[in-house]
């Protein structure tokens, strides 16, 4: 036998060397059209095919709000957290997350960066500035002389805008250990540390905060400074800041807004920080450099409002709108339209009929904004995001927005456990996340890990999305998440095909709904709700909702649930049935899972302690993916 199989595979080898010798492109040849054929059908894939989830806003000891107020887990603990480690709170409790996060973006305050540490260990460059050496001596006199300085900081912030430290030397040094760490724990592939910082203009009392992320590492992001609410209160500022960045360094940054609903009106106003009305050229650089917005984390989910969407039962979740951030203004229902992200959407569309460009066409993410360095997201697993609202049995009537008027101050009985930002990336890395957040490739989660994927199409037939190739034929003959549809075919309407699966240790899904908006030829605009897939046989009505609720498993006493109602996995496949190719308009796909307890009913059964009324006993975590954007002509700068 083995002297008839050598020769014959002697003869063979011999042969494939000739043909691979012809065929080589390195002798100059011409590539044989066999060869262009590949086997493979994954063979230079090249569109994002994994869902990464991570936190894009996040604080430790270095933010002033956090480490005077006994936050003392650094970067550090906050990567080894939120890479799957088990660590200890700054209460002293054991912490771990269900499993890592893919990313992590710290966003420290700009402002005094770092101070709370080196009032603490009296920093050389922070003693030799006059009020810095003042603001050490009161701070470590006691509890009385650390509210003072605490106090002080927040009133320069919000009122006057002052620095009052006189040089950047004390920030300087904490951002370059800060960027250095960050190159320490980033691990392409596995684990991607990213450098950020929060920006916190708050203008009497109301909230215009955004987080700033780079998609750099510390050669890059080692030449600049954060830029903060003593630079200036006015976001076009910080606009000019991040081109600074990129024109200097190379590098590329964006920022992101949040917690509008604290702003009172602000956030979305449709004007600019002078109180003039935005121009086109305002409009394109707000989307240039702000091309998301956060709409879930610890102040509250701002997806949407009762008073805004009455037709929506589940707009009213996880609502903070009793005043601005600082407690020292109420609310008028005549603020909320500039607060939440549906009606900011819609109000997008009015201002492109107006001026031609867009300013409000923002992709969507969430966060935990934790101020205890614990990417703590999970209901279930809730440490609080500030020391004081760590687990324990009198945690939910300590006052997270302390007011003179009962009436706007928040508890945390009140904190959302959200959120977490999911991109869709080929490659856990910097890059491809960066790349996945410009694009707005990118949904938020109340907390949990659902994971969604929507594509939207002139010619996707019913039968495809339960195709294998659904991604791939998703991105050849239309647009993802963040995309644009625009030049309607004659007689087509947009169509779309969206997959959901429940978190994997997690709840089953009750629902996909598509949200759509758009604005009529008057320039007023609309918007409706489809389900468009639903669990347990319940069906759709010729409206297009389903008005039977899906039920809930709770036992409120225990806090547990089961997945006995519900499905693990949903598709659908919708075609617009209102679709005018005269109308502007933008979907967005909402997924909810089943009720669950909320952490306030775990906490209730782990601490023995009555359930707080202001809050729902249960809650029915969601996913809210990026629009897809419809445009009459070609979308340009819309």
């Amino acid at each position: 036998m083995k002297t008839i199989v050598a020769p014959l595979i002697l003869a063979a080898s011999m042969a494939a060397l000739a043909v691979a010798a012809q065929a080589s492109p390195y002798e100059g040849q011409k590539k044989n059209p066999v060869a262009e054929r590949v086997y493979s059908p994954y063979a230079g894939r090249d569109y994002p095919d994994q869902v990464l989830f991570g936190d894009t806003h996040f604080h430790t000891h270095l933010s002033f709000d956090a480490g005077l107020i006994g936050t003392t887990l650094d970067v550090d603990a906050a990567y080894r957290g939120a890479r799957g480690e088990e660590v200890l709170s700054n209460s002293g409790q054991r912490f771990q997350l269900i499993r890592p996060l893919d990313f992590l973006v710290i966003t420290d305050h700009a402002e005094m960066i770092g101070f709370a540490p080196m009032l603490r260990e009296g920093h050389p460059a922070l003693l030799a500035d006059a009020w810095g050496k003042s603001a050490y001596e009161r701070f470590n006199s006691g509890l009385e002389g650390q509210q003072e300085v605490f106090a002080e900081i927040i009133q320069l912030g919000t009122v006057e805008g002052v620095n009052p430290l006189s040089s950047n030397d004390a920030t300087a040094s904490i951002w370059q250990d800060f960027v250095e760490k960050a190159e320490q724990y980033n691990e392409p592939g596995h684990f991607t540390a990213m450098t950020g910082f929060e920006w916190t203009s708050t203008p009497g009392g109301d909230n215009l905060h955004r987080v700033v992320i780079f998609a750099d590492g510390d050669d890059k992001t080692g030449r600049t400074l954060p830029f903060s609410m003593f630079d200036s209160l006015d976001p076009e500022d910080l606009w000019k800041y991040l081109a600074g960045y990129e024109e200097k360094t190379g590098g590329r940054a964006i920022a992101i807004p949040h917690n509008g609903n604290l702003s009172n009106g602000l956030m979305f106003n449709g004007l600019d920080f002078d109180g003039k009305p935005i121009s086109a050229d305002y409009a394109r650089r707000r989307m240039r450099w702000e091309p998301l917005h956060e709409v879930s984390q610890i102040k509250g989910d701002e997806e949407a409002h009762p008073y805004l969407s009455p037709n929506d039962e589940f707009a009213d979740f996880e609502n903070w709108d009793a005043g601005n951030i600082a407690g020292t203004a109420g609310k008028e229902k005549a603020m909320l339209r500039g607060e939440y992200a549906r009606s900011a959407l819609r109000m997008g569309l009015e201002q492109q009929k107006r001026i031609g460009v867009n300013p409000y066409k923002f992709g969507l993410t969430a966060a935990t904004d934790t101020h205890t360095a614990l990417a703590s997201s999970r209901e279930e697993n809730y440490f609080g995001k500030y020391k004081a609202t760590e687990p324990s049995a009198d945690r939910h009537n300590t006052e997270v927005i302390p007011a003179e008027d009962p009436a706007l101050e928040v508890l945390t009985s009140q904190e959302s456990a959200a959120g977490l930002t999911a991109v869709w990336a080929r490659h856990n890395t910097r890059r491809d996340i960066f790349d996945a957040l410009k694009r707005k490739e990118v949904y938020a989660t109340t907390g949990t890990r659902i994971r969604v994927r929507v594509f939207a199409g002139w010619d996707f037939a019913k039968e495809e999305v339960s195709r294998p190739d659904f991604a791939d034929q998703g991105y050849r003959r239309g647009v993802p998440m963040g995309g644009d549809l625009s030049k309607a075919p004659a007689g087509a309407v947009p169509r779309f095909m969206v997959r959901a699966l429940r978190d994997p240790d997690g709840a089953n899904l009750d629902r996909v709904q598509v949200i759509k908006g758009w604005v009529d030829a008057s320039g007023e605009t609309h918007e409706r709700i489809y389900d468009v897939a639903v669990s347990d046989g319940r069906e759709i009505g010729r409206d297009g909702r389903c008005k039977t609720p899906v039920g809930s498993t709770v036992d409120l006493d225990k806090a547990t649930y089961t997945n006995t109602i519900g499905e693990p996995v949903m598709a659908a496949y919708w075609e617009d049935p209102d679709f005018d190719p005269a109308q502007a308009a933008f979907y967005y796909v909402r997924v909810l899972e089943i009720p669950t307890p909320r952490w306030t009913t775990y906490d209730a059964a782990f601490f023995n302690i009555p359930r707080p009324e202001r809050v729902p006993a249960t809650i029915q975590d969601r996913a809210y993916t990026s629009p897809i954007w419809y445009t009459p002509g070609d979308p340009g700068g819309a």
